[in-house]
């Protein structure tokens, strides 16, 4: 009985911390898609700004 009182606790100890560790995963991958957005338009605001500062070097 004391072994499957064990069992028991270690499962649900191991689901408790993959549950933890896949919101984790979850919010890295949202923030990680929000930096890319900022980058990318970051490039592209920067880019025009420089086609329109050299319009000569097209």
């Amino acid at each position: 009985m004391r072994a499957l009182l064990w069992v028991v606790g270690v499962v649900g100890g191991i689901v408790v911390l993959l549950g933890l560790l896949l919101e984790a995963v979850r919010w890295l991958v949202i923030i990680g898609l929000i930096a890319l957005a900022v980058v990318i338009i970051l490039a592209f605001v920067r880019g025009r700004q420089s086609a329109h500062n050299y319009p000569n070097r097209r």
